[in-house]
């Protein structure tokens, strides 16, 4: 398995974020879920009480061969507010903190040389909140939290969220599209 790899990252709503890495090219797998909290398997309203420790994320298993490390943190910082935290928009709370999730040393490096560099030039204009720790925990979401944008691309939130950060994608790395 180390020819594909997997990064797990937290970029708020996990419907959003599982919907544009849906359309990355080398995204091999893309599968809602928690992680890095205490609880054993935790349900999705575990979850939302905050008292889990749990992020709402998304694991890539990815070619590299195809698309770089530092390609889907690229696309992660775009796509997302790392400098709030605890909140994504409205969603509020520790399960909605940024975070990337590493299960090798490459991806440690890449992400703390990219949040370097992003800080260094004032991207942001605030500090990057983003937590970089190992993978401690995963567990899948619930299924009918999969593929939630593609089943129901006219419901409320995935028109005013999910639908502006995969067109944000579209327009901004289109190089990197299926």
């Amino acid at each position: 398995m180390n020819d594909t790899p997997t990064l797990v990252l937290g970029g708020g709503c996990f419907w959003c974020t599982e919907a544009v890495y849906k359309e990355v090219r080398g995204v091999l797998d893309v599968e809602s879920g928690y992680s890095n909290g205490q609880a054993g398997q935790p349900s999705y309203e575990d979850v939302c009480t905050g008292t889990t420790g749990c992020n709402e994320v998304v694991r890539l298993v990815y070619d590299p061969a195809q698309v770089s490390t530092r390609d889907l943190l690229e696309v992660f910082f775009a796509v997302h507010d790392p400098t709030t935290l605890n909140r994504q928009g409205n969603d509020v709370g520790t399960q909605y903190r940024s975070g990337i999730y590493f299960t090798t040393g490459e991806q440690r490096e890449t992400a703390l040389s990219l949040i370097a560099e992003l800080t260094a030039d004032g991207v942001f204009g605030r500090p990057i909140v983003t937590e970089v720790q190992p993978l401690a925990h995963y567990w899948p979401a619930e299924d009918y939290h999969q593929d939630f944008f593609e089943r129901h691309p006219h419901q409320g939130y995935c028109l005013a969220v999910a639908a502006p950060k995969v067109d944000k994608l579209r327009r901004t790395f289109a190089r990197l599209l299926k």
